[in-house]
């Protein structure tokens, strides 16, 4: 019987599998990864291409369900919900920021900040108070007119973090947040990511890149599937 999560785990996973069929062929993505996430944690999912990280990222994002075990998200089993359930919790509970970070083109900082808020029925009011404070923690309260194709690479995943962040979300659950990003912007971003965590929020990285993981406080390293080895600032488990 699976052991449900302790208060200060915002993500338990047990036993995640995941299959897909390919015509006659079945590709195992995930072979049997266990893993938990404390409240508050910066952690790194990292792994080569084929790893299983992107998966695993679909699955703790709610994007994708397992094929088998459980996984909790802030005390809920969410790996045996319907569809509409996971669209409610991905809204409430997680923040996407994603490489090439989907604003709207048509719609300013403001309007595409306020996006996720129209989805969960907030009134006019309480969406202009949440979407201004979203774009004054990314340092963006000055450009909430400006379209996406007005906006630096790095200002437009500023808007796309202050998005993310506007539900006030449990998790903050970034996939190659630079990767289309100059060096000295990345280190922008993640000084910001940093910020974020400081004020309370658990964030996950997924990533490719030895540099952009040393920014986490722990680093789940994936290969074929598996969980391969933990790194916890600079020791090895």
């Amino acid at each position: 019987m699976a052991v449900p999560p302790a208060d200060n785990e915002i993500i338990k996973a047990i036993d995640i599998t995941k299959i897909y069929q390919l015509d006659v062929q079945q590709v195992r993505a995930l072979q049997g990864v266990s893993l938990t996430i404390a409240r508050n944690e910066f952690v790194a999912i990292m792994g080569p291409s084929g790893s299983g990280k992107s998966t695993l990222m679909n699955i703790l994002g709610c994007l994708d369900t397992p094929t088998s075990g459980d996984y909790y998200l802030n005390g809920k089993l969410v790996s045996s919900m319907s569809e509409d359930e996971l669209a409610y919790i991905r809204n409430k509970e997680i923040g996407f920021v994603f490489q090439v970070f989907n604003l709207l083109s048509r719609a300013n900082a403001f309007r595409n900040v306020e996006l996720p808020l129209i989805y969960g029925g907030a009134s006019k009011h309480e969406r202009e108070e949440k979407a201004l404070n979203a774009l004054e923690m990314v340092e963006m309260q000055d450009r909430i007119h400006h379209l996406p194709a007005e906006l630096s690479g790095g200002e437009r995943q500023r808007v796309a973090i202050a998005r993310a962040l506007v539900n006030d979300p449990s998790i903050l659950l970034a996939d190659e947040p630079t990767g289309n990003l100059d060096s000295k912007t990345g280190q922008e971003i993640f000084k910001l990511f940093h910020k974020i965590h400081d004020r309370g929020n658990t964030i996950i990285v997924v990533t490719h890149d030895r540099e952009v993981a040393a920014h986490a406080a722990r680093i789940i390293y994936l290969r074929d599937g598996q969980i391969e080895k933990e790194e916890k600032k600079g020791a090895w488990l």
